[in-house]
């Protein structure tokens, strides 16, 4: 076999994980971002001196990117260890921050409970929707290098039939993210007719054509390894993402929002129906021939084409989630009850997975059937909810800390009926201008540029290095060297106030 050869055969052919494994592992970063803001407002309160851009990214990058690389590979089966760890480690910084509190220092716990649960939110922004994105981002892009080493448990890869890997859920964690922000969620396109609002989408999508064919150029042109049945032969994630901006697109003029769920519904039950009692789920396993052909367009890309209508019912219940998160809400206790509703509706989701599995069928990413939008829309909404909570909680240290900011958090405003003398202690003049010293930020800010980069640097690392017999250690180093490199790339963008948008 060819070197070509052996790394596609060595990321083929996987049945998966446990979809209780991946959802362990998806939820440690909300609890690290969290041990990362407490150790922030601990610091800020000892220490006179501010951060250095320098400090801030190294905290950034070691409670958001190394535990994802470890998770992904030498802690793979000590997750409830990672777990652990950081619990008490997070608990311990709490409790050290409420000893230490500058605010309400002789009052008792309830009490005190009791006046953070009056105050406000600028809820303009929503960093848990941020923090989202970027675990999705940097996930995937630790996940499509080290796919390659030895080290990465062969049950996180994707899966060739049916089956839940911890990579099944990049692309359509991208794609629901991308919904919760997606401009008919954010109103952007208020005005004009629906004929304009449709040819400002079409516009829209230009770099993703173009990003698609230069893909589907340079990967062909250099001979670079493919996993053929993960959308085809020409077939690539740009040309899905375009599918179904289009089609999202076409639907959001006809449906409103907050239908969208229905929708989402819809296409799933319908599609699923289509895959058991039409010949559609032989045609997309083994071709119009039965044999596997990959003669003419559609038995080439056969994969690619038909699961985009999985990915549309997951884009759709994106928007639907986006919609409900990004109403105007102000106060603590409304937050919570949204977490609560959205970890709920996580539970239930799961539920009805389990259901689906057992009756209907699997899971299956080639597909994109009804169990794998279920999947991944439980899996979104759980991490989204883990999110929500733990900004909560960082809100309250910040409650107790006079002065005390964290990048990338909501930012605490006086509620009308409580003490006024509290209210200027609460708000600073450092805490109402946009945080700069963030790698969350940065990254949320140019994903994109952080996506290409990553497929880039991925392509250079596979070309320069023999990922199929390194070491464990070789292959650590080569890791987060390669995630350093990227995020240090999109850090330094984000400080020199450069979005790099083409369109």
């Amino acid at each position: 076999m060819s070197q070509k050869q052996m790394k596609e055969a060595f990321v083929s052919n996987h049945s998966g994980t446990s979809v209780l494994e991946i959802t362990e592992g998806l939820c440690l970063p909300a609890l690290c971002i969290l041990c990362r803001g407490l150790l922030i407002i601990l610091s800020q309160h000892l220490c006179s001196s501010s951060h250095t851009w320098r400090t801030r990214f190294f905290i950034d990058f070691a409670f958001l990117i190394v535990p994802l690389v470890t998770t992904l590979t030498i802690f793979a089966s000590f997750v409830l260890l990672e777990y652990l760890i950081v619990i008490i480690f997070g608990a311990g910084l709490l409790y050290e921050t409420y000893c230490r509190r500058t605010c309400y220092a002789r009052m008792p716990v309830g009490k005190i409970l009791e006046k953070f649960l009056k105050i406000s939110l600028e809820s303009e922004y929503i960093p848990a929707i941020s923090c989202f994105r970027v675990i999705n981002s940097a996930f995937t892009a630790v996940a499509i290098l080290a796919v390659d080493f030895p080290l990465f448990p062969r049950r996180f890869a994707k899966t060739e039939l049916y089956g839940t890997g911890a990579m099944d859920f990049g692309v359509g964690g991208f794609i629901f993210g991308t919904a919760m922000v997606c401009p008919e969620v954010r109103r952007k396109y208020t005005k004009g007719s629906r004929l304009c609002y449709l040819t400002k989408s079409l516009y829209s999508v230009w770099p993703l054509v173009f990003l698609g064919m230069g893909r589907l150029v340079i990967i062909k042109s250099i001979g670079y390894q493919e996993h053929l049945t993960e959308y085809g032969v020409h077939w690539n994630f740009f040309f899905t993402l375009i599918v179904v901006k289009l089609i999202t697109s076409l639907l959001l003029t006809v449906f409103p929002l907050n239908k969208s769920w229905i929708v989402a519904i819809s296409i799933t039950v319908f599609y699923q129906l289509a895959l058991d009692f039409t010949p559609l789920k032989r045609l997309i396993l083994y071709g119009s021939d039965g044999s596997g052909t990959r003669v003419g367009l559609l038995n080439a890309n056969r994969e690619g084409i038909i699961s985009t209508l999985g990915y549309v019912a997951i884009h759709m219940a994106g928007v639907q989630t986006g919609s409900y998160v990004l109403k105007k809400r102000s106060h603590i206790k409304d937050w919570i009850k949204v977490a609560c509703c959205i970890l709920l509706t996580a539970i239930g989701f799961f539920i009805s997975l389990y259901i689906v599995q057992v009756n209907v069928e699997v899971a299956s990413r080639r597909m994109a059937n009804l169990a794998f939008c279920i999947w991944i829309v439980a899996s979104c909404l759980i991490l989204l909810s883990s999110l929500l909570l733990g900004d909560i909680i960082l809100n309250f240290a910040k409650f107790l800390i006079k002065g005390a900011t964290v990048p990338c958090s909501w930012k605490l405003i006086q509620s009308p009926a409580a003490n006024r003398k509290h209210s200027e202690s609460l708000v600073s003049e450092a805490e109402r201008k946009e945080p700069t010293l963030c790698l969350i930020t940065a990254m949320n800010r140019n994903q994109l540029i952080f996506f290409l980069l990553s497929n880039v640097t991925t392509g250079l690392v596979n070309l320069l290095v023999d990922t199929l017999h390194s070491s464990t250690l070789w292959a650590l180093f080569v890791l987060n060297l390669y995630m350093f490199t990227n995020c240090l790339v999109i850090y330094v963008l984000h400080l020199q106030d450069k979005t790099v948008k083409f369109w």
